[in-house]
């Protein structure tokens, strides 16, 4: 008995020993590991065959499980502790490359990528493809590659960005023809849309059949629909955020492509191999050539230009200069004559002040014009807005496990509502400037990426945004400062008389607003394949855009916040669960989302928008709410890939009374918004048959958009009134089709340098004619009343003929 006790009191003595021992060594070896050399491994991944430089590169350490990815000018840092590593290089569409690193000091190491997608058709779905972004704090975020923007089936055949973003989650539009796009339960206007970081105030051509960004010049899509990052600022829907490509600095390369109703051509080459590059691409249609054939004087075109040069000074700076101009030609005869678009210039400085310290200073120059003739009444209305933008920003690599972004930029706008002049001597019109408006947006902004352990990974920022509305030629004065009067007895609201007015210089301060804005997100890793990820978002935005349609159109105003305009706000809210399934082939992602809108402006009854002095006159702010779920179910590999997206969801919005006397807009209630659609269903289909053939094809569905149906009618003085209920209660018929192309690859493409295909598509395959709008009249030959649908688009097939050498 007494040589059991002594063997079992010798065993719990070692046992207590062997765990002071292992505490100790646990010890050490955190000293030691604290106390050993890091060095910084750095550089920048481009394309071997191009030099263009390559965005979301994953370089993989495997043996420590970490990790850095390029960043939008392909620069990437990682600090590390002393030691050997094999590094791994890798992007879907590029041949994966590894090096075994003896990082016994900071070493700069630069990487070239081969492409292995030689043909024009392949499809590149820039999924989950490494652990990195499942460990990645960042949710809410699609991106697209021009592959697969090219891939998808559209009307006309003419490959299109925003058309693209539609088949994705919690992204619709107001339907065939129209503008713009809603993310989320957002306006079109709550959208910043971003070419090469300079601000884009319509996205579209021929009023939303095409949009303004030729594929062919793209390099990188990427749409943040929340978690969005600090440095960006100024709208409080989503952030679309473009970037061009920066030209071949290897061998000059001629693309392009010829369709139905337009062409594309884009050239780029070294001006100085390896060091200087240029790109210069344009666009054009050319339907309205072939009108007078069936005696139709009426015009309908656009055209565009994309230019590039970037200069490599040195290994630690490079300079671009970017450009876009654009223009859309609309005229019915020689009496309406419709002229808008926007032009672009931005110059970019990237400085590397050191391995761990990346910059960029950008000075961006933004106009959006808007031309009007009416030579049946005799006057040209010109209206527009400019910004001229100057961003400063910084990207500090600490550690493998801490990175901070920081940076400021000021935007000064100027606004010209309108300007109307005579188009000749005897018009009779009196010429006009409707006042201009000016103002300014100051931010900065830190945002920290950190990963606090092997599973849980956050990025946390701030940012504030200062915006000042400046003096202008006059200002309107109202009793109470109340613009808008609320009549208790018509139970109406009513423009309010100005009881003076007041002159202004462009120096005074007519109204400011400071917020904080802070960002938080942050993914938990439940295993190499799930992770759960939440964010919180809060958005300001101190520009609207004036319109009472369901889309924007080329004749809404932006007018900026002021005395009587509320900066919108937004309080966004996001959770969601991230998977990959059947070894990685698969993968899903389920989000939810809660979003709480502040002062979103909204129009009294009759309120008149077009060549309004005093738009504070009709418009009240009220408030919104959007909320919804949305899954992406994506096959990643095999010669079937593609996704599945589906989105339920509710977007609403209302203006109370300002006080108890007052009954407010629709009564007070809420009401859906134009670009509510409960149910949006998109499947999108890319399979390759073999080298030769490869076939596409995508499904939509989705709820049929708010409308307003009268609800009765009264006669007076022979003429037959409709009267209308509550707002948007009624909806059209629901919204669906289908879409398919298939695309020919010559073989031969592969023994010569001219390579090219030919793309078939049919929109619309079953010929559903889809109600752009439903109005009522009255038959002329029964008396009796009648719905009248109208319709853009049946079936419409299409061929173009792409190429590049």
């Amino acid at each position: 008995m007494r040589g059991f006790f002594i063997r079992t009191l010798s065993i719990t003595f070692a046992k207590k020993s062997l765990k002071k021992i292992l505490f100790a060594l646990f010890l050490l070896s955190n000293l030691i590991s604290i106390a050993q050399e890091k060095y910084t491994l750095s550089g920048t991944v481009t394309e071997a065959t191009t030099g263009e430089t390559l965005i979301g590169v994953s370089i993989i350490i495997p043996s420590l499980r970490t990790g850095a990815i390029t960043n939008e000018y392909g620069f990437y840092s990682i600090t590390l502790p002393e030691n050997t590593y094999e590094v791994t290089y890798s992007s879907l569409g590029f041949t994966s490359k590894s090096l075994v690193i003896e990082l016994t000091q900071s070493i700069t190491q630069n990487i070239a990528l081969e492409n292995n997608a030689e043909e024009l058709d392949e499809v590149i779905i820039k999924a989950d493809a490494e652990r990195l972004d499942i460990k990645n704090p960042q949710m809410s975020v699609n991106t697209l590659t021009a592959s697969t923007i090219k891939s998808i089936p559209v009307v006309l055949g003419e490959a299109d960005v925003i058309k693209s973003l539609l088949l994705l989650p919690g992204v619709s539009n107001a339907g065939e023809g129209s503008s713009g796009f809603n993310v989320r339960g957002g306006a079109a206007d709550q959208n910043l849309i971003l070419l090469d970081e300079a601000t884009i105030f319509n996205s579209s051509h021929l009023f939303g059949f095409f949009s303004v960004f030729n594929p062919d010049a793209i390099k990188d899509v990427k749409l943040y629909k929340g978690s969005i990052p600090s440095r960006y600022g100024g709208r409080v829907s989503s952030v679309l955020d473009i970037f061009q490509k920066e030209g071949n600095s290897k061998s000059f390369k001629l693309s392009g492509g010829v369709g139905v109703v337009a062409s594309r051509l884009l050239a780029e080459g070294p001006i100085v191999e390896d060091k200087s590059a240029f790109l210069i691409g344009g666009r054009a249609s050319y339907a309205h050539l072939f009108l007078p054939l069936f005696n139709n004087d009426n015009r309908a075109y656009f055209y565009d230009l994309n230019t590039k040069i970037n200069y490599r000074i040195n290994e630690r700076n490079n300079i671009f200069l970017s450009g876009y101009f654009g223009r859309d030609l609309f005229s019915v005869g020689d009496n309406f004559v419709n002229i808008y678009g926007n032009a672009l210039g931005n110059f970019r400085w990237n400085h590397i002040y050191s391995d761990k310290l990346f910059s960029n200073l950008s000075v961006i120059y933004t106009d959006y014009y808007y031309g009007l003739e009416l030579d049946f009444v005799g006057f040209e209305w010109n209206s527009g807005i400019q910004n001229f933008n100057l961003k400063y920003d910084l990207k500090h690599y600490f550690t493998d496990k801490l990175q901070i972004n920081y940076g400021l930029n000021n935007i000064y706008y100027s606004f010209n509502p309108g300007k109307i002049k005579p188009n000749s001597p005897d018009s009779g019109i009196v010429e006009e400037q409707l006042i201009k408006k000016y103002a300014n947006e100051t931010a900065v902004y830190i945002d920290v990426q950190h990963e606090l352990s092997p599973k849980l990974s956050v990025e946390y920022g701030l940012r504030l945004s200062h915006f000042i509305r400046f003096g202008q030629e006059e200002i309107n004065v109202y009793a109470d400062n109340n613009p808008v009067i609320f009549d208790p007895f018509l139970l109406i609201y009513k423009k309010a008389e100005p009881i003076e007015t007041v002159p202004s210089s462009r120096s005074d301060q007519l109204k400011s607003y400071t917020n904080l804005e802070p960002r938080i997100s942050a993914a938990y890793i439940l295993n190499d394949d799930v992770s759960i990820k939440a964010s919180y978002t809060r958005l300001s935005q101190y520009l609207h855009l004036l319109s009472n349609t369901s889309s924007p159109t080329p004749l809404d105003v932006w007018t900026p916040s002021g005395p009587y305009v509320k900066p919108q706000l937004v309080d966004q809210y996001a959770l969601g669960v991230f998977t990959y399934l059947n070894n990685r082939n698969y993968s899903l992602e389920v989000e939810t989302y809660y979003k709480d809108l502040q002062n979103r402006i909204d129009y009294i009854d009759g309120a008149d928008l077009i060549a309004n002095n005093a738009i504070e006159q009709v418009i009240l702010n009220g408030e919104g709410r959007a909320y919804g779920v949305e899954v992406l179910l994506r096959k990643n590999t095999g010669k079937l890939t593609g996704w599945l997206a589906y989105t339920l969801s509710k977007s609403e919005q209302r203006t109370p009374g300002r006080n108890e006397n007052e009954i407010g807009i629709n009564n007070g209630q809420w009401y859906n918004t134009p670009y509510d659609k409960p149910h949006d269903i998109s499947v999108y289909a890319n399979y390759e048959l073999n080298d030769k053939w490869s076939f596409n094809s995508n499904f939509i569905f989705q709820t049929g958009r708010p409308t307003n149906y009268p609800i009765g009618q009264f006669v007076f003085e022979d003429l037959v009134v409709p009267y209308y209920g509550l707002r948007n209660k009624e909806r059209l018929p629901n919204y669906h089709r289908i879409d398919i192309s298939a695309v020919l690859t010559p073989r031969k493409n592969k023994d010569r340098k001219w390579q090219s295909e030919w793309v078939f598509s049919i929109y619309n395959v079953y010929n559903r004619m889809n109600a752009a709008s439903i109005n009522f009249r009255q038959n002329q030959d029964t008396g009796v009343n009648e719905a009248v649908r109208t319709s853009i688009f049946g079936i419409v097939p299409s061929v173009t003929y792409n190429f590049k050498f």
